[in-house]
């Protein structure tokens, strides 16, 4: 990976015992692997907080979230509870991830060092709130849950429209 420019934003971490940094696993990943800063087990069906031995300065106009690891979640039922939680620009405590283990017979073991989440850095937009009586209308309107169909296959109206070589030959007869 290529030494960050003067321009480049800059993540800056405090860091307390022998936790790793925050790293990407390989260049071009969004999120930087977090990783337990303490040995602890979450109980079958149960949760922890798990401090990562971190403290974080973001850039300003971003926040981080606190994302699960897929292979956690798909090889061990390991999620992030308020997945994603969100660690604000201003916030300088520590970094903390709340961690629940779905799998209902087995406990899961944590060790220090072990990579438990990912932090995506984003920007955010913090628009001035403003009430009004009336929302602009739109197509959709309150329309909310469930709305726009169930599990099936999507169907014409919903589906999303594809064309061109890349999602293969056009069979359009015209």
């Amino acid at each position: 990976m290529p030494d960050a420019s003067p321009e480049t934003p800059q993540l800056r971490i405090r860091r307390s015992g022998d936790t790793p940094l925050p790293h990407r696993a390989h260049a071009d990943d969004a999120g930087l692997d977090l990783a337990s800063a303490e040995d602890l087990v979450i109980p079958a069906g149960g949760r922890a907080l798990v401090d990562t031995g971190l403290a974080l300065a973001l850039p300003p106009g971003t926040v981080g979230l606190v994302c699960p690891r897929s292979g956690l979640a798909a090889k061990h039922g390991i999620t992030v509870l308020n997945g994603p939680g969100v660690v604000d620009a201003g916030y300088r405590g520590p970094v903390k991830v709340a961690l629940h283990n779905t799998d209902l017979t087995e406990d899961f073991a944590l060790h220090v060092g072990d990579r438990i989440a990912q932090l995506v850095i984003v920007p955010f937009l913090a628009p001035a709130v403003r009430e009004v009586e009336d929302l602009d209308e739109t197509d959709r309107a309150a329309s909310g849950f469930g709305s726009s169909g169930g599990f099936g296959a999507a169907s014409a109206a919903t589906a999303p429209v594809t064309t061109g070589a890349a999602t293969g030959p056009d069979t359009t007869e015209g």
